[in-house]
Order: structure tokens, then C-alpha cells, then sequence
């Protein structure tokens, strides 16, 4: 490769910044000169912001005017191919490459200089006496293998004071060393041996390993009943990328996964790879954003955000569960990180493999037109085989009012419990009850700021907005009428499934998990991995375990709720609750124990759930295909979403009515635009939204009309307006 553009001390150059600016800026290049993709600090006004030198400048303004870059800072310059990356994914969802680079540069501190510092890590032995809070830190420290913590971050993560870490220090247990601030991480073997694959799975593997030896740009969907291994075989694939001396990231859907499959990976390769997710400190951040761009971290593990680190040689990308509606980000920059992971494979000649038992429609459609190789892993490894599923008729189930588990439901979980094997019960809903009403005067409790119920959460003993995550303490009286004691739950949540489960089973365990019923990370894997060695009779669980985990002792399955999420105008209702169902029954039976799943359903005849029992995968996914096909509508066409919001709901409409007469653009490319209608939440925080759809061919130019219908407006006050292309959620 030839070196990038070097310009000379006073040259002009164009500086991208991480501000809300919608242009580039001009600076005469330092002492010394500086490089295309140099990360600099600038002035701008009176401050002192980074950038990156995006070429040279446009020289069409005051020379005697124009300010020095004030410095190039010491990390790797940003490669060309991510250039081009975020400008193109900054083109594909209509996001200002101002933002993109925030994205990019997401580690605090990149501009300190090198310098030693105080680190600390686990040393040997136990402490001469062990206390709550000393347990704590080692604990954090076990936890994350051969991390090292600053003082402050480690007595922050284990909730103590310095003192404790200092007489842990003096005692042994804790090492207190001198540590250049950023350290490569531990190499990573890839020729260690590897578990034994199933001829299945070593067929899969000798695939992938091809395609990477290709050197060339391809996507594959390994998809894999749930059970059958689809992780050794993409570890084989990681082995061969770092066998070429290139990097590899693994996405992951759920912080609470990466504790298992970190302990995977240290076992396949003999380390522990870098990670990068909401978990890690701010110095492992930066650390990790300076190893990977200088070519010092071989293995990523991360959460969807990861795709924006500034990889020296990417050679492969892992999306696992590739499904995953967690991979698309619904704030801020909204982009789908499955999508960013093909678009930044394809400009830096890597590949992609898209892991999953349930795949999208999206990805099914890719492989079923020849875009994407496609693998598939139909048996169970080992022992375990895919668990026997049932429907549960409701309509025939006798019950008493306001409970949730069927009397069917009810034998099997004994039946299981008399073996000493684990049930799960699983309802789509967090919470104790998803509506609060009085029975007084009909009032369903909403929330102050949205135009949404809030949910009873009976632990916390408050009310919860899941929309704005404002709370409030559970009132004695309604707040409309003021009666006392006639508010009641209707429907059911977690919560409150969990309590009827304990009348139920007295004397058994039970394990709830929900991602908002832990304060931490830390404490919701801590809360799995009990419950994988068999500390819990019966688990109740939201979506979370859905996620992946491995629980060995579990043999049955229950849906409280089988219909809940065909219900409702979502255009992907019936596949989400095809793959949330299957990837749920998918729990059950994984090790040597025969598992069965049991769907309680008023709709048994309903082709999803006909569909979900028969496992006729494919019939399924064709007829789907068939009715969006025939609808124009994704993957077979465009759509976009417009999310007009402020807290003037009269000034919101006129918005939306303007916009939707004055559509040329997008007439021009027989695009349609319905609405302006009020968004299904209508108010959040405060702010009334209404949305406008715009739906177009499959091959149509849908940015660039975006893009040239909304530059002419000019919102005044508060108003906002968020463009979401290929939206995931209509709310």
C-alpha cells in the first residue's frame, strides 16, 4: 500500500470534527506536517476539539485567518477503507459525518499522552480475613481474568472504598504495579486444539476456512438448530483469520452473553480476547481503541457499537444471532449493525458470517437469491436432540381468573421437578403487569410524560415507564377518581407470573431474570451462571433468556403467552414471535435429557403457531416471503421511517402535512408517503410524535429523495425531525 497524502507544515487541510458541524474545516497543517487520517486537535472558537485530517483544504477563505492544527496525536492515523465506511454508512442512513465520527471515536482520553500509572490485578491467596466488601473486590477481579483496573475504576466497580484495595495490596492478594497506560493483549494461539467437531460441523468449518483463504469479500449464513454448535464452527474460522495474521470481531447481541462465550474463547485460543461493550471501564475503552488500531488486539468481543473501532486488518466479522432486534441502534445514529457489518466487510475485502438458528427474513431472503453462501447445521451435537413441542388449547384449559399457568403447564413442571430437572416459564412481558386500572372509575395509570401505561414493578414498589423510564411510587388511591383500594393489575409480567408461581410450587426454587431487575452487568451473569449449575428449580424469564445461554439441567419449556406478539400492525410480528418462540424452545433438552416446549395458545390453528410446531422452517419462511413480496415491502422494497417530534403537537402536524404535499422528490421516484399519523406512543417525555412512512421499489434511490426532500426545511423551536431507514419499529 502507498502511503496517504502527507501534507507539509502550512499546507491547507480539511478537517472533519467531532461537532455538529455540516461541513469540513480548513487548517494549515503543523510543525512537522501531518497525514491524511492524522487525528488532530484544533481551535474552534475558544475550545479545543478533535478531528481527523480528511484531505486537503478547500482554500476558499482568508488564508491570514485560518489557525494551525495545534497538535497530531500520538494513535494510529484512520485507514482509508474507514473513511470510506463511515462516509458510506453516513450516506446510507442520512446521519451527518460529524455524528459518524463521534461514533468512531468513542473513547475518552485518546489525546493523553503515554505515561505510567498505578494498575492493579488479582495477586495470590485469600485475605487473612475476608469481609463482605474485600470478597467484592476479588470478585470484580475474577471476574474480568486479566484485566487491570485504576484504583478509582476498581473500588467503583466493587462498590468500596481505596482503603479496602490498599490492605488487599499489602496483604498479597491484590498486585499493585507500574503499567504503561495502554499494553497489547495477551496473544492469542490459534493452534491450540480445538474441540472435537461433529462431521457436520467440521464440513461447516472447512467452508469458512476457504472462504477466508479467498482473501476476498463474501457473507455466509451459518444457520443452525439451536444446540447444534454453530459457535465451534465459527471459532474455526476465527483460527484461521488469526492464523493470517488479520483481526476478527465477534458481535454479540446481549452484554449477559459475553461471560460464557469469553470463557469459550480462552479456551479455544489460551487468552482472553479484548472486549468492548457498556460494561467496560473507560481506560480498557481507550486501551482497546489504541490496541486494535495499531494491530495489538486480535480478537474483539463486542456489542454493536464495536463495528466503529478503527481495525488495522479486519478479516472476518461474527454477527451471533444475527436476528437480534438488540443489533439495531433506535437512537441517536440509527443504523443496523448486521447491515454495517456487510457494507464494512465489503470495502475492507472481509468476511462475514451470520450466525443463527431463527435468521431474519432479511438474511434468508440474501442466502435464498445467491447473495449469501449459506450453511446449515441440522442436527443437535452430542446427545441432545431438539425438544418435543406442543400447544397448550387455552380454550379448553379450566382456570381460575387472573392466573396464568394452565393446569397442563402446571403437571408438566411437577413432572420435571419430581426429576430434578429445571423448568422455564417465559412471558414477553418485564414488569408485575403491563396496566394498572382502577376499578373505581375505569383510569388506567399512564405516565405524566408519554402517552404510555406504566407497569407495576411489585420488587421496586413503584410504577415504570418503559418508554421514558420515568417512575413513580405505587399510589394507595387512583390518582383520577381518588379511591382508595380499587387499583388492580390486569394482564400478566414477570413479576407477576412469578408470584403465582410460588403459590404454585411452595417449596420449589425459583429464579426470575429480567434485564431491569439487576442493578448490574456483573450481578445478571453472576444471577445465569447459578442458574446454569443448577441453583434454581423453575426459571421465569422476559426475551433475555432467549439470548443464547446454555442451561444443561433444563428439560421443559413453557410460553405463558404464545400470542402475545401476533397481535398488532408490525410487519415483522409473525416472524419475531416464529423466532422468539423457536429460539426459547431451543432451551430446552441441550444436553443428554430429551427436552420438550410447551406453547400455551387461544389460536392454536394460527399458521404462525401451526408453523412454529410442524418445524417446517422453510414453509414457513416461503409463505412469509410470498405475502411481503406481493405487499412491497421489506426485503422486497424500501421503506423509511419520518419521526417528527415537539411539544407543540399543532406545530408537529403542520410539519408533517407540508412535508407530505410537497413530496416531489419522492414522486419522482414513485415513492409513496403515508401519513403524517400520530406514532402508536403519541408522547414521550413530553414531546408529541407523528410519524410519516415512505415506502419505494427495492431498487430505488430512497436516501438521495430523502435527502432532497427534507433540505429545504428549516425547523424552528423545538421541533425535531429523525430519519430512520429499513425502520425495525413502527412505535
Amino acid at each position: 500500500m502507498h502511503d496517504p497524502e502527507f501534507f507539509d507544515q502550512g499546507d491547507l487541510v480539511a478537517v472533519l470534527t467531532t461537532q455538529p458541524l455540516d461541513r469540513l474545516l480548513d487548517y494549515k497543517a503543523p510543525e512537522g506536517g501531518c497525514f491524511r487520517g492524522a487525528f488532530v486537535e484544533v481551535p474552534l472558537g475558544p475550545r479545543k476539539v478533535m478531528g481527523v485530517v480528511w484531505g486537503p483544504g478547500q482554500g476558499d477563505f482568508d488564508r491570514s485567518k485560518i489557525r494551525s492544527v495545534i497538535r497530531v496525536l500520538d494513535v494510529a492515523p484512520m485507514r482509508d477503507e474507514m473513511r470510506s465506511f463511515l462516509g458510506r454508512a453516513a450516506d446510507y442512513t442520512l446521519t451527518p459525518m460529524s455524528a459518524m465520527l463521534r461514533l468512531a471515536t468513542r473513547a475518552p482520553g485518546l489525546g493523553d499522552p503515554q505515561s505510567m500509572r498505578k494498575i492493579f490485578r488479582l495477586g495470590e491467596g485469600e485475605p487473612e480475613r475476608q469481609t463482605d466488601a474485600r470478597r467484592r473486590v476479588l470478585e470484580v477481579l475474577r471476574e474480568y481474568g486479566g484485566l487491570s483496573f485504576t484504583l478509582k475504576e476498581l473500588a467503583d466497580m466493587a462498590g468500596v472504598t481505596s482503603p479496602v484495595v490498599k490492605g488487599l495490596v499489602k496483604q498479597g492478594v491484590v498486585r499493585e504495579e507500574d503499567s504503561p497506560r495502554d499494553l497489547p493483549y495477551p496473544h492469542l494461539n490459534p493452534d491450540l486444539p480445538s474441540k472435537d467437531l461433529s462431521a457436520d460441523q467440521a464440513d461447516a468449518a472447512e467452508i469458512l476456512r476457504t472462504g477466508l483463504q479467498s482473501g476476498k469479500y463474501g457473507t455466509t449464513l451459518l444457520k443452525g438448530v439451536t444446540g447444534s454448535g454453530k459457535t465451534e464452527v465459527y471459532l474455526e474460522a476465527v483460527a484461521e483469520c488469526l492464523r493470517q495474521g488479520k483481526q476478527a470481531l465477534v458481535l454479540l447481541p446481549e452484554i449477559a452473553l459475553t461471560a460464557e462465550f469469553l470463557t469459550r474463547v480462552e479456551a479455544r485460543f489460551g487468552a482472553r480476547p479484548a472486549e468492548w461493550h457498556s460494561g467496560v471501564t473507560i481506560t480498557e475503552r481507550r486501551r482497546l481503541w489504541r490496541m486494535v488500531g495499531q494491530g495489538d488486539a486480535q480478537l474483539v468481543v463486542g456489542a454493536r457499537s464495536s463495528l466503529f473501532l478503527p481495525f488495522r486488518h479486519l478479516g472476518l466479522i461474527i454477527v451471533d444471532e444475527e436476528h437480534d432486534t438488540s443489533y439495531k441502534q433506535e437512537d441517536g445514529v440509527t443504523y443496523n449493525a448486521r447491515d454495517m457489518a456487510v457494507l464494512r466487510s465489503a470495502i475492507c475485502g472481509a468476511r462475514v458470517v451470520l450466525a443463527s438458528a431463527t435468521p431474519s427474513l432479511e438474511s434468508w431472503a440474501n442466502a435464498d437469491a445467491g447473495k449469501y453462501d449459506k450453511i446449515e447445521l441440522t442436527s443437535r451435537f452430542g446427545a441432545s436432540v431438539m425438544p418435543d413441542m406442543r400447544a397448550i388449547d387455552m380454550r379448553a384449559e379450566k382456570m381460575p381468573a387472573s392466573t396464568w399457568i394452565s393446569p397442563t403447564l402446571r403437571q408438566a413442571v411437577e413432572d420435571r421437578r419430581a426429576k430434578g430437572e429445571q423448568s422455564l416459564l417465559f412471558i414477553n412481558r418485564r414488569g408485575y403487569a403491563p396496566v394498572t386500572l382502577c376499578r373505581a372509575c375505569g383510569q388506567q395509570i399512564g405516565c405524566d410524560h408519554c402517552d404510555a401505561r406504566m407497569v407495576e414493578h411489585r420488587f421496586l414498589k413503584r410504577l415504570m415507564c418503559h418508554q421514558c423510564g420515568e417512575t413513580k411510587p405505587m399510589p394507595d388511591a387512583c390518582p383520577s377518581c381518588e379511591v382508595e383500594g380499587k387499583l388492580a393489575p390486569v394482564g400478566p409480567g414477570i413479576e407477576r407470573l412469578a408470584e403465582e408461581a410460588l403459590e404454585a410450587f411452595p417449596d420449589a426454587n425459583i429464579a426470575t431474570l429480567s434485564s431491569d431487575m439487576f442493578g448490574s452487568a456483573r450481578a445478571l451473569k453472576a444471577k445465569i451462571e447459578e442458574i446454569a449449575e443448577g441453583d434454581a428449580d423453575i426459571i421465569i424469564g422476559t426475551q433475555l433468556v432467549a439470548k443464547g445461554h446454555n442451561f444443561p439441567n433444563l428439560t421443559l419449556v413453557g410460553v405463558i403467552d404464545a400470542d402475545l406478539g401476533l397481535q398488532g400492525s408490525d410487519l415483522r410480528a409473525a416472524e419475531r414471535t416464529f423466532q422468539l418462540m423457536r429460539q426459547v424452545a431451543g432451551r430446552a433438552g441441550r444436553a443428554e435429557k430429551p427436552g420438550q416446549a410447551l406453547l400455551q395458545t387461544f389460536q392454536p390453528e394460527h399458521p404462525v403457531i401451526r408453523a412454529i410446531l410442524s418445524g417446517d422452517e422453510n414453509g414457513f419462511w416461503s409463505a412469509e416471503a410470498a405475502e411481503r413480496q406481493a405487499a412491497g415491502v421489506p426485503p422486497y422494497g424500501r421503506m423509511a421511517g419520518i419521526v417528527l417530534s415537539g411539544p407543540d403537537v399543532a406545530a408537529v402536524f403542520d410539519l408533517g402535512n407540508a412535508m407530505a404535499r410537497n413530496d416531489g422528490p419522492l414522486r419522482q421516484i414513485g415513492a409513496q408517503v403515508y401519513g403524517p399519523a400520530p406514532a402508536p406512543i403519541a408522547r414521550i417525555r413530553g414531546r408529541h410524535r407523528v410519524r410519516l412512512l415512505v415506502k419505494a421499489d427495492k431498487g430505488a434511490p430512497i436516501q438521495e429523495a430523502i435527502a432532497r426532500w427534507i433540505a429545504p426545511l428549516r425547523l424552528t423551536g423545538d421541533l425535531r425531525l429523525n430519519v430512520d431507514i429499513d425502520p425495525q419499529s413502527f412505535l
